[in-house]
Order: structure tokens, then sequence, then C-alpha cells
């Protein structure tokens, strides 16, 4: 009997973060007895459009039981999706909310559901530890990612939520997630006449990798700045480190959620339950809030 066969789809070889989600998702598809193959979309929704599509439209035999997909653009890739539940094959979104799933899931009857960390609770986690670094207020840079992801719309939209009023953040848009996004996004910054009249307390980086470049960039400027530095991702060997080290004062763990949903797809496919609609993991500030205000006294 043939194994059940799992594609995964994620934006970007070169990111810490999906790294750990390819890991976490061919642990899982080895523990439970099934195939999965990763490829990487190199942060292009039109490369992963087709990539998608290819493996849809590739013959019977050759086609997986489920894709499971972390999207790249503005989109959930509402379209693909269809053409895969169209194709029988089930249909998992990770860390992303689409609308379309009623519809996939009542036409098709395959499994298609959403397996996300709670975007906007990441950004209220960070208004949080705003509030414990800077318990008399001060003044924030804000690196968000990409301007075409929802996630760091979303984050943002939850840091505002719960970042007291005391703090004035200004917000930088970077061109990517990594490191060099956060460098190129903080030099961009430096040139502007205004930076020169901002005191810095904090930094404030929507991921670990961003923070670390804004880090840098003002380590090779040679600034005279001495802010705090927070991100988010929390992986083990990145972020924690980080803050272990004193590179950074907090970041944020969210859950790896490949192998997790990877599992839940499995069970989908072989009992032929729906899975609910949504799961969203939890993430969680570290170091927790309590030492973090520790710090700032």
């Amino acid at each position: 009997m043939k194994k059940l066969s799992l594609l995964v789809s994620l934006s970007d070889d070169a990111s810490d973060f999906q790294r750990e989600q390819a890991k976490a998702a061919q642990e899982a598809a080895i523990r439970l007895g099934v195939e999965a193959r990763i490829i990487y979309a190199q942060n292009d929704a039109i490369t992963q459009s087709e990539q998608l599509l290819k493996a849809i439209h590739a013959a019977p035999l050759e086609r997986p039981n489920a894709i499971i997909v972390q999207p790249c653009g503005r989109t959930g890739l509402h379209q693909v999706a269809n053409a895969a539940a169209a194709a029988s094959i089930g249909w998992l979104a990770l860390n992303w909310m689409v609308d379309y799933l009623p519809e996939l899931r009542a036409k098709y009857h395959v499994p298609a559901f959403v397996y996300s960390s709670d975007q906007q609770e990441i950004g209220r986690i960070q208004g949080k530890q705003m509030e414990a670094l800077l318990p008399q207020g001060g003044s924030v840079l804000y690196i968000q990612g990409p301007s075409s992801s929802l996630a760091a719309q979303q984050r943002t939209a939850g840091m505002h939520e719960t970042k007291p009023e005391n703090i004035h953040v200004r917000l930088l848009k970077a061109d990517s997630w990594a490191q060099e996004g956060g460098h190129r996004a903080v030099s961009a910054w430096l040139r502007l006449s205004t930076s020169q009249q901002d005191r810095l307390n904090l930094i404030v980086a929507q991921n670990d990798l961003l923070a670390l470049g804004a880090r840098q960039m003002l380590q090779d400027q040679r600034k005279l700045l001495d802010p705090l530095f927070t991100g988010v991702d929390g992986l083990p060997d990145g972020g924690q480190k980080w803050v272990q080290k004193g590179w950074l004062a907090a970041t944020i763990i969210v859950p790896v959620n490949a192998g997790a949903g990877l599992e839940v797809m499995v069970k989908a496919l072989k009992t032929g339950i729906q899975p609910p609609e949504v799961t969203f993991t939890v993430p969680a500030s570290y170091p927790p809030f309590e030492k973090l205000r520790n710090h700032s006294s």
C-alpha cells in the first residue's frame, strides 16, 4: 500500500524559522510513517503558486495526498487551494488566516484547515514587553516585517492594542524577514535628518533576525545610541540564545507548527474526520514579564 504523501511548501530556506518548520515536518513524517517533501518558494508568491499547481496537476499517482503551505504573498492562495481540493488533495494553511475554508470543506469534503500561531497575540505580547522594559515610558523604533505579510500587519495591530500611551512608537518597514532586512531598514532611517533628534530607548522587531540586523547596523555606524532590542521567534539556538548572551533583551517563543499541523492532517486523512477549521498555538514572552520588569528596575 502506498504511503501517504504530503507536500510542504515553505517560504524561504534562508530563514532559521522556516528551516525549523521543515525539520519539524520531516520528523513528524518519519514518526508517522508517511512521506513529506519540502519545497521553498524563495519568498515569491508566483513561484509558490506555480510549484503547487505543478504538483496538483501531476499524474494521479504522483500527486500528494495533502499540501501544507505557508503562503508567501498577500493572499492565502485561494485559487490554488480550490484546485487542490478539486483534485481531492487536503489543504493546510500554516500561520495564515484565510476566508475560503468553509467553501472547500462543504464542496469537496477534503481536510481543509488553518494551523497557526496567533499573530495578533504575538503583537500584544510585544506591547506588553514594551511596558515591562519601559515602565516610565520612552521612545521605540518598531521594525515591521514586509508589508505584503498578513502576519506582519496582524502583529502591528496587536502591538497597538497593548502599548502604553506613554511609549512613542516610530514604525519602520523592512523589505524582508532576514537579518539584512533589519540592517537596511535602520540604515534608511539613519539617513533621515529626524533620526538625529530621536533618543531611542528600545528597538522592537517583528522577528529576531530583524532585531539582530538592526543591532549590527547601529554597531557598524558606531552610534552612541544604547537601546535595548527585542524580537520574535525565540528558537532555542536563535532568539533564546541571543537573549542569554545579552544581544536581545527579550524575544517571543513562537511554536514551530509544521510538525503538529502535519500530524493533524495525517489523522484527518486516515479517519475522514475534519479537524477544527482554525487552531491557534500559544506564543509566550521570553523571559517572562516578571523578569523583564526586574531588568528595567
